[in-house]
């Protein structure tokens, strides 16, 4: 089913102007590079709290990168990576430690352990972080984690092998909120799912930043899902984020990725779709 644009949705938060203590990533001057190849030089980005941003890029750009090193698999040639205010690259490995404990990360593909069943892979942050925690309490943390998700409970004695990739999509989500994050990354969650299975995906995306307040960072190529779930997008080319805005904002700026990308026959049909679902949520 279609999903309507945030700003199409009742209730949807209005955004105000970043003021200082709103940004919970600031990524200022990366530079990026694997030998001769620079993937980012001069790249600045700020994630304001408790949106929903977008990140595209054609390929090579370095969605992944940056997300990488944001989160610490990455370092960086040169800049600077705050988050919660705190200099991740610069920080001791308790500070590291306590500023993991507080962002939750969904790999493509769900990156799942193949010889652990969804709950263990569930359990596997909770026992890095908190070793003294009992077995029955870790049960009980990884089915709730799973049902969270949109998983029937009998999903987590199962094995990875034996799960749709949606499931995957979702086993692996469950996992990324096993220690109640406020900020969570999703690279590219709706890959390789049906158009039926992405938007639900994008649903429970939706659903799940709004009960528990998060900020979700976004990699994706998917045009449906920047329109139904995200506040702003960052676009990234020429080696760095050329803008940032909601995409209105951006249909009005001239750079050629940006027009092709959004106004492609891909972009026009999720424009189509975008209004269709608006239409029904209002009622038309």
């Amino acid at each position: 089913m279609a999903t309507a644009p945030r700003s199409a949705r009742p209730g949807s938060p209005r955004l105000s102007p970043i003021l200082d203590g709103d940004a919970v990533i600031r990524v200022r001057a990366l530079r990026n590079s694997f030998g001769e190849q620079v993937i980012h030089d001069g790249l600045d980005l700020d994630v304001r709290r408790g949106e929903i941003i977008g990140v595209v890029g054609g390929s090579g750009t370095g969605k992944s990168v940056l997300m990488r090193s944001i989160i610490g698999l990455q370092v960086p040639d040169e800049g600077s990576i705050e988050v919660f205010g705190e200099p991740v690259l610069e920080c001791d490995p308790v500070e590291a430690i306590d500023i993991r404990r507080r962002w939750g990360v969904l790999f493509q593909g769900g990156a799942l352990f193949s010889t652990l069943t969804v709950a263990e892979n569930v359990q596997v942050p909770l026992r890095e972080f908190y070793p003294h925690l009992g077995q029955p309490l870790l049960d009980e943390i990884a089915a709730y984690k799973v049902v969270m998700t949109g998983l029937s409970p009998d999903a987590g004695p199962k094995y990875p092998a034996e799960l749709s990739g949606g499931m995957k999509k979702r086993a692996g989500l469950a996992r990324s909120l096993a220690l109640d994050p406020e900020l969570l990354f999703l690279d590219e969650p709706t890959a390789g799912l049906d158009p039926i299975g992405a938007a639900a995906f994008d649903e429970l995306t939706l659903s799940l930043q709004r009960t528990l307040g998060l900020t979700v960072f976004l990699i994706t190529h998917d045009l449906d899902s920047l329109y139904a779930i995200c506040d702003r997008v960052a676009v990234l080319a020429d080696k760095r984020v050329i803008a940032v805005g909601t995409i209105d904002e951006l249909l009005e700026l001239d750079h050629p990725w940006i027009q092709e990308y959004f106004n492609g026959p891909r972009g026009r049909a999720a424009v189509t779709s975008a209004a269709t679902a608006a239409e029904k949520a209002q009622g038309v």
